[in-house]
């Protein structure tokens, strides 16, 4: 049934009522008299490690997650969970690797990055392309799955759940990155508690209905009843082959888009660049192990829901028409949980959509603010206009995404649409910053010709096929990114080596070896992950 009971909405407000009393005293008691750019975007000194890390996974988890990773758990199974353990080794790497050459060199935004290592024109091509993404896809999909799952769930119709995801969202946003910051980390307390209640929930629901006898009993019989969907590694031929190409995900294309979306993206990094930087490390290894439960709470529920719908249940609920929809599977099993419970898990997935909304909101502004606005169109802006039009941009990207977001309807699986059109950007992206931050004599030519090379190598790779078993076939996203990357970098490489002047270049940011340098507690840590991580794997192979 649609609809939640008195008691769901009594728990329902009661998060909502934390969440914006909690960040109303946080902007009241922490706010300095004069707001400027670095307190309102960065939250210049002011997050701790468990805020910053918990922050980063607020932004990072979201409706994409909770709808459409979960559908594609229904889908494909276990191995769509590589997004999530591989980028946990990668947020390793971006500790140790990146972000000491960020905060050494005083980087706050990614544009600024590109301007400062290169020239405003690479800086503002790709602004431009941020902002095309981060909007047109990232919000977008936010949005729709958002509004998709509550529509589901209340029964409320999907342009008003779209306005009230809008209006709570804006006014987390409008706060600052020190509202957004804390406020996440309530945000992540919740959502990875409703998650894990609605993950023991499908699990209770199969050894029901399978009788089974228990929750852990309930586990192995997913794995017995769908021994296809415990398999991290597609072998080629399989019928999610093109979505995740077998090894790729561990030594391809996986590591472009992770080490892009990671160390290069606006929305993540932000959280990170405003502390010093044992601070920073110290909420990116946070960030990783929670990363590590995440299919625990999104992808076994969707394998849950497979499981069942194979043996009889959800059959209507999971057509669309004559069409099965796979984002459908975590909104039905939320319907199932009882009074109160339900509204938990409510609360879980608006916190999860909010958080992220804002996040990217927070980037958008302080990328079209501090990258465009005031580079471009006001250079004499004072510190009150810069904020002033952050908050407007929250607005405006937020309403553009409202409008945009009904025409992903036409999508199966939302998750595998954001990850391929992001891909079409990410190989450059990386590119431009790798060479940036470690090849000193890159040249602002070579990076120009690749900023602009990007997209049309990517269309390219997009249109050409493969032969496979004697059939002609698109060549998988991730194999296009590696191949897009590969050519870029051996392009970037060579107009560089061509220049006669790149061994005088003097753009290279600042970089010695003893910026790499970690903390014991830190390489423990690391080590922690990666064993997991390999356990997971050899286990789940």
């Amino acid at each position: 049934m649609n609809h939640l009971s008195p008691s769901d909405y009594i728990v329902f407000f009661i998060y909502f009522i934390v969440v914006s009393g909690y960040g109303y005293w946080v902007y009241r008691s922490k706010r300095s008299k004069d707001v400027d750019t670095k307190d309102y975007f960065l939250a210049q000194g002011s997050l701790t490690w468990w805020a910053i890390g918990a922050s980063i996974i607020a932004s990072n988890i979201s409706s994409e997650h909770f709808i459409a990773m979960s559908g594609s758990g229904f889908a494909m199974g276990l191995a769509i969970a590589s997004y999530e353990w591989m980028a946990a080794a990668t947020l390793i790497i971006v500790a140790v690797f990146f972000l000491p050459i960020y905060i050494k060199n005083k980087i706050y935004t990614m544009p600024q990055f590109l301007s400062q290592r290169y020239n405003d024109t690479v800086s503002g091509i790709m602004a431009i392309f941020w902002l095309l993404i981060y909007i047109f896809v990232n919000l977008t999909s936010i949005f729709f799955l958002g509004a998709l799952a509550i529509q589901t769930i209340t029964g409320i119709s999907f342009n008003a759940c779209i306005i009230a995801l809008a209006i709570f969202s804006i006014f987390i946003t409008l706060g600052g990155m020190k509202v957004i910051g804390y406020t996440d980390v309530i945000q992540v307390f919740v959502l990875v508690m409703g998650g894990l209640i609605t993950c023991y929930m499908a699990l209770d629901l199969v050894s029901d209905k399978l009788g089974t006898h228990g929750v852990i009993n309930a586990l192995a019989s997913l794995k017995e009843q769908a021994p296809d969907h415990f398999h991290m590694i597609f072998s080629k031929g399989d019928k999610y082959w093109d979505d995740l190409p077998g090894v790729a995900v561990l030594a391809g294309g996986l590591w472009i888009n992770n080490l892009n979306y990671w160390g290069c993206n606006q929305y993540i990094v932000q959280r990170a660049l405003g502390a010093d930087l044992k601070t920073g490390r110290a909420g990116l290894i946070f960030a990783a192990f929670l990363k590590l439960l995440i299919p625990l709470i999104v992808v076994i529920p969707g394998i849950a829901a497979y499981v069942l719908y194979q043996h009889g249940y959800f059959q209507t609920e999971m057509m669309d028409g004559h069409t099965l929809k796979p984002d459908h599977a975590y909104p039905i099993l939320m319907n199932l949980l009882p009074s109160g419970l339900k509204g938990l898990a409510f609360a879980a997935l608006t916190a999860a959509i909010v958080a992220s909304l804002a996040g990217k909101s927070n980037s958008i502004a302080t990328i079209f603010t501090l990258d465009v606005y005031k580079k471009y169109l006001n250079k004499g802006a004072s510190e009150k206009k810069l904020v002033n039009v952050g908050r407007i941009t929250v607005i405006v990207a937020s309403v553009i995404a409202m409008v945009v977001a009904p025409a992903l309807r036409t999508f199966d699986q939302v998750y595998q649409f954001v990850q391929e059109y992001v891909g079409f950007v990410s190989p450059g992206i990386f590119t431009i910053f790798l060479l940036g931050l470690f090849w000193k004599r890159t040249t602002s030519k070579a990076a120009l010709i690749t900023a602009i090379a990007t997209i049309p190598l990517s269309i390219l790779f997009k249109a050409l096929p493969q032969l496979t078993n004697g059939a002609i076939e698109p060549i998988p996203f991730l194999h296009r990114m590696t191949w897009v990357f590969g050519i870029l970098m051996i392009g970037t490489v060579v107009v560089t080596l061509l220049d006669r002047d790149s061994k005088n270049n003097k753009k290279g940011l600042e970089v010695d070896s003893s910026m790499f340098k970690v903390s014991q507690g830190f390489i423990i840590a690391s080590v922690a992950i990666v064993g997991i991580l390999t356990a997971l794997y050899t286990v789940f192979w």
